[in-house]
């Protein structure tokens, strides 16, 4: 979507030499729901509609007027207790593309084709939703496939043991935090008709892998996720919290003319948010999606600046391959600001040994099984809960302990705690009738990925290795004696995160002479 200057937004030149357009139309109660605006059916009045740059708010009518260019999205942001169409792949139709000349020619991924003149009338059909205070989502990190193949991993994996279950039934959307493929953009037909099958509205958000590599520039890099979700970042509401999809993922081209890019949101894009969030009172929760980590990006003070004074917000990514609770802190920020590295649903981008199913365990560098987590809502609070792919809910921890150890010897135990973060309590009891004692965080490998990695280094294709050891963020470690103890000794693990959710686990451990 091409940025906006404040100049080309002032200047009447512009509109005299016919490059700038005003768009106009009606955001309106689809009654019918057949798409079209119908004599009876009702404006909405109130709503928010953007060219990627302005935001205006439709009248008593329902309608708008708005300038556009030769490349423009005009997108609405949708207001609780509406829902825009959803086409047959369940991804919300909430924009119209005006791009009269169409995308580049000679994309190796097919653009947007030429829209032709401006219609007289863009209209935004909508139909009324019952969003309650309290819900929960769904949110993918990375489902990055390489190809089909890999598509029928993640449905194999994630989506079919989701398909009919309470999760997915109870919640009221999904969200992948980019990388929704991996470089081949034709992918992306078969990942949606897959993701399809949960039966929620998906929200996407575009990520490095999910660009165009043959463009000159940052704003033709997204030509095929335009004309498959639209905008490049946008906004939306849902029950009392608002939302907002980042792109800080800007494309360049190295000396050698590679194209490559860097985490950075750009001046068009935050003058937008800047303007987005001015329209939402400072204390409704307001949760920040993107890709590659709020850290890790260029102008991440110029976010800071705009949240700082919110008491309420949140910013959840993915990209790194490993789940993580960071607590961010800056000059710009009155407090640590809670930004969310999300686990990935294709945990290592689909490596490792394959299972039963030919699926790869494709555990993830931080120890961490891949899955994906369900972020819950209640006003302006909310808790995070991982899940691991097809395991029960119940399984957010590995323990790590000898199988077998001789009385006396004093007894090692590593725990994993998959959702953890440094404001997690973690505590082990070593038989029935001891006292919880509480583990320290330690920051080193998780002990059974170096297994693993060593394990499945030489795998032949279509299979691969895992990719490199790193300090798991999310590790506790305790030496006990064992005086005392003997035969086979259940070791309890307890964690209770920072939202307050309990999880207990149990290793057994046998004590032979």
């Amino acid at each position: 979507m091409r940025a906006w200057s404040a100049a080309a937004l002032l200047s009447a030149s512009a509109l005299c030499w016919g490059q700038i357009e005003m768009a106009q139309g009606t955001v309106f109660s689809d009654d019918n729901r057949n798409g079209r605006l119908d004599s009876g059916e009702a404006g909405i009045a109130g709503v928010r509609v953007s060219n990627g740059q302005n935001i205006v708010t439709t009248d008593r009518q329902g309608r708008y007027r708005l300038p556009v260019d030769q490349d423009d999205i005009i997108f609405v942001i949708k207001p609780r207790g509406w829902q825009s169409p959803l086409n047959r792949q369940n991804l919300p139709q909430f924009y119209y593309i005006h791009k009269p000349a169409g995308s580049p020619p000679g994309l190796r991924f097919p653009g947007v084709n030429p829209t032709g003149p401006l219609p007289a009338a863009v209209n935004f059909p909508m139909h009324k939703s019952v969003e309650p205070d309290n819900f929960y989502a769904l949110f993918f990190g990375d489902t990055q496939s390489r190809n089909v193949e890999e598509v029928d991993y993640l449905m194999r994996d994630i989506i079919e043991p989701l398909i009919g279950s309470q999760e997915a039934k109870g919640a009221k959307f999904g969200v992948t935090l980019g990388d929704i493929v991996f470089d081949d953009l034709s992918v992306l037909g078969p990942h949606n008709e897959a993701i399809a099958l949960l039966g929620l509205p998906w929200h996407n958000v575009i990520g490095n892998h999910d660009i165009n590599f043959d463009v000159d520039t940052d704003e033709l890099s997204d030509e095929t996720f335009e004309r498959i979700y639209g905008p490049n970042y946008y906004s939306f509401e849902y029950g009392p919290v608002h939302f907002v999809a980042l792109d800080n993922v800007h494309y360049t081209r190295n000396a050698e003319g590679r194209g490559g890019y860097v985490g950075r949101f750009g001046e068009a894009q935050l003058e937008w948010l800047k303007r987005d969030l001015k329209m939402i009172p400072a204390d409704q929760l307001v949760v920040l999606l993107m890709h590659i980590p709020l850290d890790g990006t260029q102008d991440k003070e110029e976010i800071f600046k705009l949240i700082n004074e919110r008491p309420y917000a949140l910013s959840v990514s993915a990209h790194t391959h490993f789940q993580e609770h960071r607590f961010l802190e800056s000059e710009n920020l009155k407090e640590p600001h809670h930004h969310v590295v999300n686990v990935t649903t294709c945990g290592s981008w689909w490596s490792g040994r394959p299972d039963e199913r030919g699926v790869p365990h494709s555990t993830m560098r931080d120890g961490a099984p891949n899955g994906y987590s369900i972020f819950s809502f209640d006003g302006r609070e909310y808790s995070i809960q991982f899940r691991a792919a097809g395991a029960p809910a119940s399984y957010q921890m590995n323990i790590y302990a000898p199988d077998v150890l001789k009385p006396g010897e004093d007894l090692k135990v590593y725990a994993n705690i998959f959702g953890g973060s440094e404001k997690s309590k973690v505590e082990i009891r070593i038989g029935e009738n001891s006292p919880w004692v509480e583990m320290n965080k330690v920051l080193e490998p998780d002990p059974e990925y170096v297994k693993l990695r060593e394990r499945d280094k030489d795998l032949a294709r279509p299979y691969r290795a895992l990719p490199g050891i790193i300090n798991s963020p999310h590790l506790w470690s305790l030496t006990a004696p064992t005086a005392g103890l003997r035969g086979v000794v259940p070791v309890h693990v307890r964690t209770t995160d920072m939202f307050g959710q309990v999880s207990i686990s149990t290793r057994a451990v046998r004590f032979v002479e």
